[in-house]
């Protein structure tokens, strides 16, 4: 019995979004919307995924590159693009 539990538990764990931060695996809180202008269409937006401590360096990365658009937590995006969840 225990371990259909805690095979769900690892299932959900496994679904989790995590940090995009190289290494990172903590849980995300922070979606950081961005599009290469020269690959990408003006409404078109890609994500990156940011856990607290790592959402002012990939922000700042993005951000120098002209590429970043928008930084919301993770529950604001997924509320206002259900279709994407």
């Amino acid at each position: 019995m225990n371990s259909t539990e805690s095979g769900s538990a690892a299932e959900s764990a496994a679904t989790a979004p995590v940090c995009s931060a190289k290494g990172c695996r903590t849980d995300a809180v922070w979606v950081l919307a961005w599009n290469n202008p020269k690959l990408h269409t003006p409404e078109r937006r890609k994500t990156w995924l940011a856990c607290d401590e790592h959402r002012e360096h990939l922000s700042s990365f993005l951000g120098v590159r002209g590429f970043l658009k928008d930084v919301v937590t993770l529950a604001a995006w997924e509320s206002s693009n259900p279709s994407d969840s």
